[in-house]
This record gives C-alpha cells, sequence and structure tokens, in this order.
C-alpha cells in the first residue's frame, strides 16, 4: 500500500471553463485604461467545483493546535477555549467602534480596565498598558520608557543595555530600534546569568538589563534579586521578558524581584490566539517608577464612568488604535474562567508537563542544562553519528507531531526546544515521548529513514539554503 500522498496539483486551469455568471452589465461600458491590466498574467479558468475541491484539500493539510500536538517552545502554540471566542464574537464587542467616543463605548472600556487591573495584580505592577500589538511590540515599548526615564533626568549618556545570552531573540532588534547598544552577559555553567560578567559590564553607562525569566532555556534565574539589585545600584532599570509567564501566574509577581517593567504575551499565558503574523497584544506592566511612562491611552474609572487617559510622561501611541479589542476579550474572558486559583494551577500544570517529559525524553536525548525546568527545556538532537536536529524534526512529521522550536537558543548545539503547554494531557505526553524515543532508535539503526524525512507529506524537504538565497516571490504559472 502506497502511503504517500500524491502532490497536490496546481495547475487545474483549462480554457473557456467559467466558475460564476456575471449579472448583465447595468451601467454604461467603459474601456479599461491602457496599461491598467498585465496582460503577460495567465488568470486561471476554473469552475467553481474545481475551486472549492482545490481549497479544501489545502485546507485539510493545514497542521494546527485544533488537530495535533504542537510543542513549538518559547513561542507557545496553546489550546484557545472556544468559549473565549463565543465571548468575542458577542454582538456589543463586534459591533463597537473606536470612534464613536467613551460614552458610548462605556462596556468596551470597562473591560480593558478589569483586564489591566487583573494583569496589574497578577505581575503585581502599579499601572499596565494593552496599547501594544505584540510580544516584541511591548517589549520595544518597555525599552524606549527606559530610554525615556533616563533623558528625563538628564543622563543620555546611559546608552548601554546588558542581554544574557539565554534572552529572547528580539530583544537586541528592540534595543538597536530605540537607539541603544548591546552587552550580552554570558551564562554560568548551570544556565543562569554569570554574575562576574554582570558586575564587570555594571557601569554608569548602563540604561538597564533585558533578562527573560523563565529563560529561554526553560530555567528560573535563581539570581534574580540579586541581578535586579546589581543593575538598580548601578543607576539601571530591569526589564522583564515577561514571555514566559505562564510558568509563574500565581506563584510569583515579577515586580516583587525588581522589575520595572514588563511585557506579557496573551497568546502565551492567557490563551489568545496565535500564529500567521496576528492579531496579538503585548501588554506592558510598569512599577512606579516607570509607570507615568507607559503607552496610552490607558483605561481609567472615576464615580463608576469609563474613559482613556494618557498618562504625565507617557511615550505616546504605539498604535493608531487601541490594540486588538477581540483578542482583549479572549484574554479576560481566560482570565475570569480561571480565577486566582486556576491561575496557579495553570503554572503549575506548565511546569509539571514539561518536567515530565523531560525525564522521559533525558535518557535518549542529552540536555544541557538537566536541572528542573519550568515550562519548556532544550534537549540537543545530535543522538547518533551523522544525526542533527534537523532529521529529528523531519521525522516528527511523520509520527503526526509538529516539530518544537530548532537551533534555538543559539548557546546551545543543535537545540530541540520543546514546550508542552499546561493544556496537554499525560496520554499526548506520553505518546509524543513514544515517538520520540522511537525516532532515537531509527537514527541509530535506520538513519536514512531520518535523513530521507519527511515521508508522508506532499511535499518532502526543500533545499532551504537555496530558498533563503534565491526566493520566488510571485506565482510564475
Amino acid at each position: 500500500m502506497n502511503l504517500i500522498p500524491e502532490p497536490l496539483a496546481f495547475e487545474l486551469s483549462s480554457p473557456g471553463r467559467v466558475g460564476v455568471a456575471l449579472p448583465k452589465c447595468d451601467v454604461p461600458a467603459t474601456p479599461v485604461p491602457a496599461g491598467l491590466l498585465r496582460t503577460e498574467l495567465k488568470l486561471p479558468e476554473l469552475d467553481e467545483l474545481t475551486v472549492v475541491r482545490h481549497f479544501t484539500r489545502l485546507s485539510q493539510k493545514n497542521f494546527s493546535i485544533d488537530t495535533q500536538f504542537y510543542p513549538l517552545g518559547s513561542c507557545t502554540m496553546k489550546y484557545n477555549p472556544k468559549a473565549n471566542d463565543a465571548a468575542a464574537a458577542q454582538p456589543g464587542w463586534k459591533g463597537a467602534h473606536p470612534l464613536v467616543g467613551d460614552a458610548r463605548n462605556q462596556g468596551a472600556i470597562e473591560l480593558v480596565y478589569r483586564l489591566q487591573e487583573s494583569l496589574k495584580a497578577i505581575g503585581g505592577f502599579s499601572a499596565v498598558s494593552l496599547q501594544p500589538a505584540a510580544g516584541a511590540h511591548g517589549e520595544l515599548a518597555g525599552v524606549f520608557m527606559i530610554r525615556a526615564y533616563h533623558l528625563a533626568r538628564g543622563q543620555a549618556g546611559r546608552v548601554k543595555m546588558l542581554i544574557p545570552d539565554s534572552a529572547h531573540g528580539t530583544n537586541p532588534a528592540s534595543c538597536t530600534m530605540a537607539g541603544l547598544t548591546t552587552v550580552t552577559i554570558p551564562s554560568d555553567a548551570e544556565g543562569g546569568v554569570d554574575m562576574e560578567a554582570l558586575r564587570a559590564a555594571c557601569d554608569d553607562t548602563v540604561a538597564g538589563i533585558m533578562i527573560t525569566n523563565p529563560s529561554t532555556l526553560g530555567l528560573f534565574e535563581r539570581n534574580i534579586e540579586a541581578i535586579a539589585r546589581m543593575v538598580h545600584d548601578a543607576g539601571g532599570l530591569v526589564y522583564g521578558d515577561g514571555a514566559n509567564m505562564n510558568a509563574l501566574t500565581g506563584i510569583l509577581r515579577p515586580a516583587d524581584v525588581g522589575i520595572d517593567v514588563m511585557h506579557f504575551n496573551l497568546h502565551k499565558t492567557f490563551s489568545t490566539p496565535h500564529g500567521g503574523g496576528g492579531p496579538g497584544v503585548g501588554m506592558v506592566g510598569a512599577a512606579p517608577a516607570l509607570a507615568e511612562y507607559l503607552p496610552g491611552p490607558l483605561a481609567v474609572e472615576k464615580d463608576g464612568k469609563f474613559s482613556m487617559a494618557t498618562p504625565a510622561r507617557s511615550i505616546g501611541r504605539m498604535k493608531a488604535f487601541y490594540g486588538n479589542f477581540a483578542v482583549l476579550v479572549r484574554a479576560y474572558t481566560y482570565i475570569r474562567m480561571l480565577g486566582e486559583e486556576g491561575m496557579k494551577r495553570l503554572a503549575e500544570s506548565a511546569v509539571l508537563n514539561a518536567n515530565y517529559l523531560k525525564v522521559r525524553l533525558e535518557k535518549h536525548y542529552e540536555v544541557k542544562y538537566p536541572r528542573r525546568c519550568m515550562h519548556e527545556f532544550v534537549a540537543m538532537g545530535d543522538v547518533a553519528e551523522g544525526i542533527r536536529t534537523l532529521d529529528i524534526a523531519k521525522r516528527m512529521i511523520d509520527y503526526g507531531y509538529h516539530p518544537p522550536t530548532i537551533y534555538f537558543p543559539l548557546i546551545v548545539p543543535e537545540a530541540l526546544m520543546v514546550e508542552p503547554t499546561e493544556t496537554e494531557s499525560k496520554e499526548t505526553l506520553d505518546a509524543f515521548a513514544d515517538a520520540m524515543i522511537k525516532i532515537a532508535e531509527e537514527a541509530k539503526s535506520s538513519p536514512e529513514l531520518l535523513h530521507s524525512a519527511p515521508h508522508l507529506t506532499p511535499i518532502g524537504r526543500l533545499d532551504e539554503v537555496a530558498a533563503a538565497r534565491c526566493p520566488v516571490l510571485c506565482y510564475r504559472g
């Protein structure tokens, strides 16, 4: 039996075939201006049934969190409860418009206010802005806030941002866009920040440190309070990359350990949609020192009425309108469904699932930093001579699993970053672990199986180097 599917056909056009009957023109016909139509484009001629079948077949080949386990480390594809979608689809939310004014948008502004208050409580912050449109956008807002803080104090010479080598990859880009320079702080033997290297870098040019905790290694930074104290003593501020907050909710409030400003990823912790370039929200929480610099406007309440107001020293808007509102509705719904105790169980389950998988797999895949992990762990895919992480990842597709993040973080050779999230069952984790163990065995007994994987997809391995260097950016029939 041939299990390899036939490649999907794209050349389906047949001359003279049509899929739509247009009504007779009821206005005077006007010639199309010369040069407006590109005569070299061969538009397809197809009947409706062929078009419907083609796109339906394409949709059935999609990989999603609704169809299979998706252990994408750090970026996290977590299940989004359908109750969130039902809430966001309510007519009152769908029909809201940002230009009708505060008086007609009281319900929407109240939801924004209540979500701000919830996130303040979760993070321990004094104020929260929901303005930024994505995690990296919120990160950029936080760096702008730090820069504005120093400029307001006449300390324009504070232009250096310290970034551990286990941080998220967007951190250096945000610093550069904000006009700061970056200094990489190495990790120590246990995967934490090298305290001596940090101490040596703390001088009067330091604007702050950007620290991801838990880090992209999936490890909690044990010295976080000492790190914050050291940077504060040097006159800098502490930016917390809160992308991995799903390991801490209800257990640790970042502001309590010295974080001055931090972004939350709604998709990461609060179950809103992720992927496809958006929509997203990267809300920013701030401790008292930076609260007045938050991007505005923020929702405020007075005498039972809600309105939007901008902090006194705000860095301004990060978007023309107020975030992606339907995503805010989803996050608020999720937080209210779980409640305070549920938020704590969320983090406990994320950590339990990741450690369970790590223990099952570490006998077959080396883990560079084998101490107890948080929400994710980083293994290495070079399990046999001539086998690379890419081979492991491609073979996983044959077993019906989306590969985890690979080759990141850069400080782990042949990295496989696995995050099961808190929403997966033990049965799913066991099935995934069994498949990974089987692949490790195949790597030793039948390496050619991995080198030629995937075998059960319409398209096999692509020439990724050629795709990067010589991209084909448009269709040519």
